[in-house]
C-alpha cells in the first residue's frame, strides 16, 4: 500500500470518526434529536470498517497511529464546523502528533 493511500484512508476514517462524534455531540448536547445521534452511530461504525483497510494487519499499530491523525483532525473538524480558532501550541501539538504518526506507521522495519 502506497504512503498515500495510507494517508487517506487515515483522513477518511477521521472525517467518519470525528464526524460521528459530532453528530452525536449535536444530538445530545445541543438537542437536535435522535436522528442526529443514529447518523453519528453509523458513521462511527463505518470510521471501524475503514480503519479495517489499512495493509498493517496490527491493531495496535493502526489505531495507535490513528491517534495522531484524531488529534489533528479535531482541531481541524473544530475550525470549520464550530468556528474554533487553535493558537499556536494547538497547531505545535498537532505536528508533533502526526510526527509521531509517521514514525509508527510509516518507519522502515526489518524483516
Amino acid at each position: 500500500m502506497t504512503i498515500a493511500r495510507s494517508a487517506a484512508l487515515f483522513a477518511l476514517a477521521a472525517l467518519f470518526e470525528i464526524g460521528g462524534a459530532w453528530l452525536v455531540w449535536q444530538g445530545l448536547r445541543e438537542h437536535r434529536g435522535l436522528i442526529w445521534v443514529g447518523a453519528g452511530a453509523v458513521a462511527l461504525g463505518l470510521y471501524g470498517v475503514v480503519a479495517t483497510l489499512q495493509t498493517s494487519g496490527d491493531f495496535g499499530r493502526v489505531l495507535a497511529a490513528y491517534g495522531g491523525v484524531f488529534v489533528a483532525g479535531s482541531l481541524a473538524w473544530a475550525m470549520v464546523a464550530d468556528g474554533y480558532r487553535p493558537d499556536r501550541f494547538d497547531i505545535a501539538g498537532a505536528l508533533v502528533c502526526l510526527a509521531g504518526m509517521a514514525v509508527i506507521m510509516y518507519a522502515p522495519r526489518g524483516g
